[in-house]
């Protein structure tokens, strides 16, 4: 049975978007490909407020952060980690024989600047690595600030982002933020299917690449831009998956992205205020995150069975990841999803719950 997803990706996606993916095929080294990739990055360049260079990946976002690391570290970057997700940044390194130090918060809480700050003072850190939205926490961390911060006192140390689940879900200023590397897959806030990621470079970090040895090929910064000054990709793109981002940035563009954004911290608004009433939420108020809601299971329900009742309605929801599966659960409130949709929603939990 169809079910109408509030997870934090894949998440649902529009019936124009799977259509857009019936495209008749072309060749990728095409003029019609070249066409609708330079259509494409224009659109995401102008979106995501940036003058630098926009790479698409036929890959999930995993392995542009593998890319990341391989192209813009020699030796030794700071790692942030506040979340199982964000632990990942710290893996990837060290399995590329990089020193990291980690700045490692509680469960539930934000990585500050003064954090930041506190371990940039060290020195000897080319990089900074931060994770946007924490998804297993349901928290959102302060990268205008961190990199406001590392502008002004380590102009050398390049700030990274994993924008996975908060990319066309919240504001991002790319340039006047400091970001050098910022990348998210499609599947989340853009509603799009899995397989295309987005990574956005700075002209320093991608200066920064051509000083570092082995990067590898299929991520590697120089050999991305060698094409995508033709407007193309090394390898085989996903052709069908940029052509529904393209249909998709004209989406949002119509919408317009300042009301895209409010429509999602409307949406997490009524969630959130649901929590509250019914359970509790899980983590620093402070820095809740506009696309996912990580509630706390104060009544000590049985996830997996709601998530059953759930299905036969249409819906799914997510039980919490890691070491808070059973004490927490999570609702997506990303992409496409209307007010309307999560309102069905915790109405069709109250009725399952007898709330």
């Amino acid at each position: 049975m169809y079910k109408k997803l509030f997870i934090p990706g894949p998440t649902h996606v529009e019936d124009e978007i799977l259509e857009a993916m019936a495209m008749p095929m072309i060749g990728h080294r095409d003029s019609l490909y070249s066409d609708l990739h330079g259509e494409t990055v224009s659109k995401l360049k102008k979106f995501l407020k940036t003058d630098g260079h926009i790479y698409l990946s036929t890959s999930s976002s995993t392995g542009m952060m593998e890319g990341a690391i391989r192209n813009v570290v020699h030796k030794k970057v700071l790692m942030t980690d506040c979340g199982a997700f964000s632990k990942r940044w710290g893996k990837i390194a060290t399995s590329n024989g990089k020193e990291i130090d980690v700045i490692k918060v509680d469960m539930g809480q934000a990585t500050t600047p003064d954090m930041v700050d506190e371990y940039l003072s060290k020195g000897g850190f080319e990089a900074v690595c931060i994770t946007h939205n924490e998804t297993s926490t349901g928290v959102m961390n302060p990268i205008k600030e961190i990199g406001a911060l590392v502008k002004e006192k380590y102009p050398d140390v390049l700030v990274c982002v994993d924008a996975v689940s908060s990319m066309a879900g919240t504001e991002i200023k790319v340039d006047e933020w400091n970001l050098d590397v910022v990348l998210a897959g499609t599947q989340k806030a853009f509603a799009l299917p899995p397989g295309l990621c987005v990574v956005t470079v700075s002209e320093r970090a991608f200066e920064k690449s051509l000083s570092v040895e082995n990067r590898g090929f299929y991520f590697n910064f120089e050999e991305l831009e060698k094409k995508a000054v033709k407007h193309q990709t090394p390898a085989t793109p996903a052709i069908s998956l940029v052509n529904a981002l393209n249909v998709q940035m004209d989406r949002i563009f119509k919408e317009g992205p300042e009301k895209r954004f409010q429509r999602h911290l409307d949406m997490a608004e009524h969630v959130r205020s649901w929590a509250r009433k019914n359970f509790a939420l899980y983590g620093d108020e402070k820095y809740l995150s506009p696309t996912v809601t990580n509630v706390h299971n104060t009544r000590e329900i049985d996830v997996v069975g709601l998530n059953a009742e759930l299905a036969k309605r249409g819906a799914m929801i997510s039980n919490g990841y890691g070491t808070l599966k059973g004490t927490c659960f999570r609702i997506a409130h990303m992409g496409d999803l209307q007010l309307a949709d999560v309102q069905w929603l915790t109405d069709q939990i109250d009725d399952i719950l007898g709330l």
